[in-house]
């Protein structure tokens, strides 16, 4: 989903909440390291911010309150990412010296195709 150059489709809300309110929550369990506590319990949570479709996934925590804080931090840290605006490229100016190496290496490359023909016969 792009976003026009106007305003953006959707204001990032202040509380978490606000933030919450916008998003599907789903837990599930972490599973990898973490013993017996991590792998019977769902502590990993997934937010996906429905306005946007961008996901989030927080499953390094034993706890699911800690998991979910963690994900509405990177949320929220995603979503001013893309709010940003991005800094027009200024494209830069081949320099001198590198014009002139690589007219050398073309050449040096013509002269060992040159030495590879055949001789043209005298005659």
């Amino acid at each position: 989903m792009r976003e026009t150059e106007g305003s953006p489709s959707f204001a990032i809300p202040e509380s978490d909440e606000g933030l919450l309110a916008q998003c599907r929550v789903d837990t599930m369990r972490a599973g990898g390291k973490g013993g017996q506590h991590q792998n019977r319990t769902d502590s990993a949570v997934r937010l996906t911010h429905l306005p946007t479709g961008v996901v989030v996934l927080a499953r390094e925590r034993r706890s699911q309150h800690r998991n979910r804080q963690v994900a509405l931090a990177r949320l929220r840290r995603r979503l001013q990412g893309r709010l940003a605006r991005k800094r027009r490229r200024i494209p830069t100016r081949v320099p001198r010296s590198q014009k002139r190496a690589r007219l050398q290496a073309k050449r040096r490359r013509a002269r060992v195709k040159e030495l590879r023909r055949k001789p043209a016969s005298e005659g």
